[in-house]
């Protein structure tokens, strides 16, 4: 089933893509990651509009948690009430998550099963609808940049007997970080909220939060050390496409006190995405 819906549709999409871009599996891997992005924008659209609509009512949580400090009972009715009449589902914020780690199984196992086989173009067409199969004998073009997508994205230094993390792999983990950070909320604010309230849920939050931001980058890492580049390509250029368009979405979310350390915030239209947050 698992091989039916999802890794079949992703051999036979990567495939399109590498027949429209000049037959190179590395293009073809990074416009097909775009296209998945944008494609998936109906799903994770909701939770950037809850994360925005969450940030605009922190003040009116705020004075509930007050009025209600002593009540948890009354304190949870109240914010339920509150989520429901602006529209909010606060659960939608795992959403994004459960996708992410659904495809990346999915997109790993169709890497597994093609490229990292001794022969992708068997490989392959074990997948492929018919109109889409190589002929027989064609070899498929898996070099990228000096890169070769069914080999890990790693060094090896003599005398040293594991593997360093490349810069494909580093660059993915330093997306997928940013990626994170951007979709967390202003962490400043989070904390400010969860110290206020005698209830653990918010506390909660921003330590699963903080956990994400971390674990994605490291699976990326442990994960990339032994599996074909062509992983770590699409990771990377999700995660880039991903940040952009929730930057464009609410800003810089967790990312706003990097920046605005790094002096990249000066400007008048920066100024407005601190304001956001």
């Amino acid at each position: 089933m698992f091989n039916t819906l999802l890794i079949q549709p992703l051999a036979n999409g990567l495939v399109v893509f590498y027949k429209l871009l000049f037959s190179d599996m590395g293009l073809a891997i990074i416009g097909f990651s775009v296209f998945l992005r944008y494609a998936l924008n109906p799903l994770t659209k909701p939770y950037m509009e809850s994360m925005k609509k969450m940030k605009d009512i922190a003040p009116s949580l705020d004075k509930l948690k007050k009025k209600y400090k002593d009540d948890k009972v009354k304190l949870t009715k109240a914010q339920a009430d509150l989520y429901k009449s602006k529209g909010i589902n606060p659960g939608a914020g795992c959403l994004p998550y459960l996708l992410q780690i659904v495809v990346l199984i999915a997109f790993f196992n169709m890497f597994n099963k093609t490229l990292s086989s001794e022969n992708p173009t068997v490989a392959f067409n074990s997948l492929l609808y018919n109109p889409l199969r190589f002929p027989d004998g064609e070899i498929i073009n898996t070099g990228f940049l000096g890169m070769d997508m069914t080999k890990p994205a790693v060094f090896q230094i003599p005398g040293i007997d594991f593997n360093i993390p490349g810069p494909l792999l580093i660059l993915s983990a330093l997306a997928q970080f940013v990626s994170a950070k951007i979709m967390a909320p202003y962490e400043k604010v989070q904390e400010k909220i969860a110290k206020k309230t005698p209830e653990a849920s918010d506390d909660f939050q921003v330590g699963m939060q903080k956990s994400m931001i971390y674990m994605f980058p490291l699976m990326t890492l442990f994960i990339g050390l032994r599996f074909p580049s062509g992983l770590a390509l699409y990771w990377l250029v999700f995660s880039v496409f991903q940040a952009y368009q929730q930057y464009r979405s609410q800003g810089w979310g967790g990312m706003t006190p990097w920046i605005i350390k790094l002096g990249l915030l000066k400007s008048e239209s920066n100024t407005k995405d601190v304001k956001k947050n």
